[in-house]
Parts: C-alpha cells; structure tokens; sequence
C-alpha cells in the first residue's frame, strides 16, 4: 500500500504516543547517523561559527523527512569543507508512533471493510513532535565555509513541512566582511 501524503500527519493532533512496548510492529528508525563531521573538534570548541537550522511551527516532522535533510545537509557542506571542516548534528529523534485505519478499496470493499469499528489503527510509521522555535539541526564550520553552510541549511529547511529559519548561534563576529 502506498505512503500517505505528509500533510495527513503534519498537525500534532492528541495525545503523544510513543510507548514501543505496548504496540507490536513498530517501524524502524530511518535516520542512520545524528552526528556527521568531525565530532571530536567540535566538542573541543575548535569550530569558528555555529549555525542553527530553528522550526517556525509547531508540528510533526516524519522520520523520512528527516533523513533527506540530513542527507542534503551533509552532502552540500561535505563539497565544500571536507568530511574535517565541519560537525553537523541532528537534534530531533522521532519518537512519536503514526497510525493508520486502512480501509479496503474497489469492488466488494463494503462487505470486507470494517469502517469504524475497532478503529485503533496500525502502526505505519514515526515522526518527531517539533515546537516553535526548537532546534533542529545545527552546523558547526570555520568561517570561510559558511556561505557553504547556509545553503546546506536552507536545502534541509526545504524538506521539512514547517518554514524553517537559519540563525549564526556563535561567531558573527568572525563573519563581518563575509556577511
């Protein structure tokens, strides 16, 4: 059966449910890695600038949308400054479980259908409840990679259902005559 379109589970909608122990089948996480870069140097404080990728909404991103942001994100900044040049980190995890009623389709489908009834759903995926103004990914660089990573963080905004703003957390003082 084919994915739902996103704007089905954009709206955080009820409760949270993110208990994996209590529903049997829950997909797998598909973002692979949350940090990228050089990790080391940017825990030693050896990175000039920091940029911050911020959500304007509150919703819920879902975890495949994740992946391609962090995915262009990490390819865009990688071009310029080297797989040592830069430490990206993703800050959202996807805990929040998505289900769906599927409902039987074509001819015969209202005898077999159950409709309403026992309409719990079943799990068809995970998404990640975001908050005005929290932090999604964050890109740390020297100076001279920074336009480099501006538009790594504006291709992973695209990706999200949320206008999304890029703010220089730390070092803009470094970037006077860049800006």
């Amino acid at each position: 059966m084919a994915r739902k379109p996103a704007k089905m589970y954009r709206q955080i909608k009820g409760q949270s449910f993110t208990r994996r122990e209590y529903s049997g089948g829950v997909p797998n996480n598909r973002i692979l890695r949350y940090h990228m870069g050089n990790r080391k140097k940017a825990e030693a404080g050896g990175f000039e600038v920091v940029l911050e990728l911020y959500s304007d909404n509150a919703c819920q991103i879902r975890d495949s949308a994740l992946e391609a942001a962090r995915q262009v994100a990490n390819s865009t900044i990688r071009e310029s400054a080297t797989p040592e040049g830069y430490a990206l980190r993703m800050h959202t995890y996807p805990h929040q479980i998505l289900r769906e009623n599927k409902q039987a389709t074509g001819a015969g489908a209202d005898r077999v259908s159950q409709g309403m009834r026992l309409s719990y759903g079943k799990n068809v995926g995970t998404a990640a409840r975001v908050q005005k103004n929290q932090t999604l990914i964050s890109i740390k660089t020297e100076r001279e990679h920074y336009s480099a990573a501006r538009e790594a963080m504006r291709k992973a905004g695209c990706k999200f259902p949320t206008p999304c703003t890029v703010k220089v957390v730390e070092g803009a003082e470094h970037l006077k005559g860049l800006v």
